[in-house]
């Protein structure tokens, strides 16, 4: 290998003061085949601890880890999770990836590091990170402002160790809960996900770090809930329900990168689908920044899909369709890639196309510059005091985002609960950290192959964090069973314990893991909604002694009560909450924290794991012609408080709208503002979630009954009352016709505020007139949500 002659043309792409474009095409061209096909492949490696350096790590789907001088010869495009592949301290792992980092840059003739990313779902999935609520708990707090606070966080400790790049959020809609990866979701309604997911990404972009929407587009649909199985979506469904969340998160959140999903869509494999990862996502939504492979999806392309006969033909079609960085380690973008381009196989241009996303991505991360050092890449590499990921500050906002998400489904007066007596904590989440953690957080996700290994973070559990909120009451504790080993020796001193309390706490639920080591996460997919191993029994036995039941859920996905939610006494829902997890939930029994979550998901009413959700027509609902009933139990955005709300004064456009008084007209080009008051009639200060539903009575394809598009957190003093105003453009009342063009059609809608989709709130009929009107990417996304004037009753 030669370096070009002029050395002057080899630095003048270093200089920024020219235009980034500018800079890569120079780069690019003095590039040989070999360079820029490197830069297009990850290498998966894991932090030295004691700062020496990384090594590829050994995995699966490489029979041997490759050398590593070798492997970064020619540069390398980015490398693969060095602090969240095995445990190592921060500050160490932050002077081993810099010094790495300078090998990388040295080994290749332009002196390209490579860009770095790590998973970032439940926090920087690295040991002794803080660990936030998972995504079902963004969700069900309805609070995009602190889960944009909370990526901030997120990405500012992982720039600090040198870190560039965020494999979240995950922006697939909920559609079967059987699915292992629900966990990993915000929720069941597009409009909630994009929102959430568009939040995350601002404060995540916001801290420098690359912000990558997954999984494009797809996964969840799969028939039946299983992890990778294929998707039966047709083309309506994917652009109305699953696609808008990706559309929010690029145009409002500003995310650079996107990883394309698993799945096949009707047969079509996401990674090798140019309509979709070029057609829809380049050339109609004009995205610019990078697509990257879900790990070995492009390998899958031959291994699984069976679309490919080798790992050239593999490489071939996905970079044809799109995906620029094959990750998590070389592979088909290797050594195969370039063998078909040498074959005329594959056109050099493809490899360039990719190749020059990749370089204006590291040249707005500022690797391309002259004065780029590896040891200030990250504000704390040089720190030789240690890193601290786990700052109170962070601490504090975990714990507010759990509170917030903390969900109350029933309570019949026994909560809160009141201190003195004696109260049973039963339960196999009862008393255990891993009940707090989803299957991305550190200790679920790596630490499991560490047991020696401490857990990094504190975390309390149920029990610790009920003691310290009721310190005058006597606590009793029995685990009753496993989550899910079906043994019941446990209960006999369960039921005991309860039969001599005033009240019986049951901590059920979920154990975090991957593909079959737990009961939810990624490859964790239930055949029903039946809570796993014993714990129905568990809970039917402390009942039946008519001690009041608190039955508390922790998990990564609702279960079905299967005939208990009669015989408790108050239910609430916990989405894997993380660190803060156990003082939040303690803090709701204990009237400490007045519960303002509101549910993501419907939680089914019975456990046959109808794969439905509240989004769908009213054939999709109850009704004479089926004898499956698939109502919830509770619906998609419930939620109880301790104290009670009254709303009043429903305005259509600033006026009344009786019964009998004709729809609003409305221009299909038009918007309409809605509104009401909404007062605290009771005796704590809460948080009552006003929810914006629209309906199509009459459209040219079948509609949902309802579906959310907007909704505000309003805080409320004992007697204060606040006016919520939301105003709904007519784009948000668009949808894909029969000749799969997305329209805004005249005609009749329904727009309710509700405090859950099943709540019949206040219902205004308006009326669109004129012209269809087609709309594209363009079109309103968003409602427009105000709180406007406080009033104080006098006392």
């Amino acid at each position: 290998m030669t370096r070009p002659s002029d050395s002057t043309a080899i630095d003048a792409w270093r200089d920024p003061a020219l235009p980034t474009d500018e800079r890569v095409d120079r780069l690019l061209g003095l590039m040989t085949l070999e360079e820029k096909a490197a830069q297009l492949r990850g290498l998966w490696v894991g932090a030295d601890d004691g700062g020496e350096g990384v090594a590829p790590h050994q995995h699966d789907m490489v029979e041997e880890p490759p050398v590593w001088e070798e492997a970064i010869a020619d540069g390398l495009g980015q490398l693969t999770r060095p602090f969240g592949t095995a445990p190592v301290d921060p500050a160490r792992g932050a002077r081993s990836l810099a010094r790495s980092q300078r090998e990388v840059a040295a080994a290749n003739r332009f002196g390209i590091p490579a860009q770095v990313h790590e998973e970032c779902l439940a926090g920087f999935t690295t040991w002794k990170a803080t660990v936030y609520p998972v995504p079902p708990a963004w969700g069900a707090a309805f609070d995009p402002e602190l889960v944009e606070r909370m990526a901030a966080q997120i990405g500012s400790g992982m720039r600090r160790v040198g870190v560039h790049q965020g494999l979240a959020p995950v922006l697939d809609v909920a559609r079967d809960l059987r699915w292992g990866r629900i966990e990993e979701t915000i929720g069941e309604d597009p409009y909630l996900v994009g929102t959430i997911a568009g939040a995350y990404v601002r404060g995540l972009e916001s801290s420098g770090i690359v912000a990558t929407l997954k999984h494009f587009v797809g996964y969840s649909a799969s028939r039946a809930g299983r992890n990778l199985a294929p998707a039966p979506v047709g083309p309506r469904e994917v652009a109305d329900v699953l696609l808008p969340p990706f559309e929010m998160a690029l145009r409002h959140g500003g995310a650079r990168s996107v990883m394309q999903s698993y799945t096949d869509n009707d047969g079509v494999p996401a990674a090798s689908d140019r309509g979709l990862l070029t057609g829809l996502l380049r050339d109609t939504w004009g995205f610019e920044g990078t697509v990257v492979a879900d790990y070995f999806a492009v390998s899958f392309l031959r291994t699984l899909h069976r679309v490919a006969d080798s790992d050239g033909r593999a490489a071939a079609l996905a970079l044809s369709a799109g995906v620029d960085v094959e990750l998590p380690t070389l592979h088909c973008y290797g050594d195969p890639l370039v063998a078909a381009v040498r074959a005329g196989e594959v056109p050099e241009s493809l490899v360039d196309r990719a190749a020059r996303r990749v370089l204006r991505q590291k040249c707005e991360l500022g690797l391309l510059d002259a004065d780029w050092d590896p040891e200030a890449d990250g504000t704390g590499t040089a720190d030789e005091g240690g890193v601290d990921l786990d700052p109170a500050q962070q601490r504090d906002l975990a714990r507010r985002l759990a509170e917030e998400s903390v969900v109350l489904l029933a309570n019949d007066g026994v909560l809160p609960l009141s201190p003195g007596g004696t109260i049973a904590v039963v339960g196999p989440n009862a008393d255990t950290a891993e009940a707090m953690l989803g299957c991305y957080s550190f200790p679920s996700h790596v630490g499991v192959a560490h047991p020696e290994l401490p857990l990094g973070v504190e975390i309390p559990t149920v029990l610790e964090s009920l003691r310290a909120e009721l310190p005058d009451t006597g606590l009793v504790y029995a685990r009753g069973c496993g989550v899910d080993d079906g043994d019941t020796s446990g209960i006999t001193e369960a039921v005991a314990l309860a039969r001599g309390a005033r009240v019986c706490v049951v901590v059920l639920g979920d154990r975090a893991g991957l593909f079959g080591r737990g009961t939810s996460g990624e490859g964790c997919d239930a055949t029903d909604l039946r809570l796993p191993g014993a714990q129905r029994d568990l809970v039917a036995a402390v009942a039946a002694t008519g001690t009041p039941v608190v039955l508390v859920q922790l998990g990564g996905r609702p279960y079905a009560l299967d005939g208990l939610s009669d015989r408790v006494a108050a239910v609430v829902q916990a989405f894997f909450p993380g660190e803060e997890g156990g003082p939040a939930v303690a803090g709701v029994l204990s009237g400490r924290v007045n519960p303002s979550g509101r549910m993501p998901f419907g939680l089914p009413r019975d456990p046959g794991g109808q794969p439905s959700t509240y989004l769908g027509p009213p054939l999709a609902g109850r009704s004479e012609v089926s004898s499956v009933d698939p109502t919830p139990l509770y619906a998609f955005g419930h939620g109880m408080s301790y104290t009670d709300f009254s709303w009043s004064g429903p305005r259509l456009d600033g006026a009344v709208q009786e019964p009998g008084d004709a729809a609003l007209e409305v221009a299909t080009d038009g918007e309409v503002t809605v509104g009401c008051t909404v007062r605290n009639d009771g005796p704590v200060a809460g948080t009552e979630v006003v929810q914006l539903y629209m309906g199509d009575p009459v459209a040219a394809v079948t509609r949902p009954v309802r579906r959310l598009i907007g909704y505000a957190r309003v805080d409320l003093e004992p007697g204060d009352e606040r006016r919520v105003e939301i105003t709904v453009h007519a784009d948000l009342a668009a949808y894909t016709g029969p000749d799969l063009r997305r329209i805004v059609d005249p005609g009749d809608l329904e727009l309710s505020l509700a405090a859950s989709s099943a709540d019949p709130g206040f219902t205004f009929r308006i009326r669109l007139c004129g012209p269809v009107r087609e709309v594209g990417h363009t079109r309103r996304l968003l409602t427009e949500s105000r709180i406007l004037h406080r009033h104080i009753r006098s006392s």
